[in-house]
């Protein structure tokens, strides 16, 4: 099956572009969430260039960031860039195990591949690796049990239907 990010940009742009203010954005160098600002109307979830995975993770994390985190550029996180030691590497695995749960999600919603990123190439992991994708595959169970954020399911109900239709 094509995964065309043209696709998810429509699907996404048609749910929230007129409800929150907010578009998905292909292209990037980097992703980066911008929220509207005097040099821009509307909020950007950018995402790197026309990667399919960029653009789901991208959403995950908007989808999980409350109103407030949403007024700041990024949702006012840090972000250690690649290279982090082990400490940072944990924190950075405890706070992407939800956004990269979500992204399978809407992976599997979209019969696209989802593969967990460590994103981490250069630097060190933590002392179980395998111990992140228990992390996402507990918090997929946990959104499956519970349900999934409201603009996450907004989403998702989208892709299944979208997707249900291609061959």
């Amino acid at each position: 099956m094509l995964h065309n990010c043209e696709d998810l940009i429509f699907l996404f742009n048609s749910l929230f572009e007129q409800t929150e203010n907010t578009v998905l954005i292909g292209n990037g160098a980097e992703p980066l969430y911008c929220p509207a600002d005097d040099s821009c109307s509307v909020n950007r979830i950018i995402f790197t260039r026309d990667y399919f995975a960029s653009a789901l993770h991208e959403i995950a994390h908007w989808c999980i960031a409350g109103k407030e985190r949403r007024k700041y550029v990024d949702y006012g996180y840090w972000y250690y860039p690649e290279g982090r030691d082990q400490e940072q590497q944990k924190s950075f695995e405890q706070i992407e195990a939800k956004p990269q749960a979500l992204e399978s999600i809407f992976a599997q919603s979209a019969h696209s591949t989802f593969i967990p990123s460590l994103d981490n190439l250069s630097g060190e992991t933590s002392l179980d690796s395998k111990s992140f994708e228990k992390a996402i595959a507990a918090q997929v169970q946990y959104f499956r049990a519970h349900g999934l954020p409201q603009r996450a399911e907004v989403f998702n109900q989208k892709l299944l239907s979208f997707y249900k239709e291609k061959p």
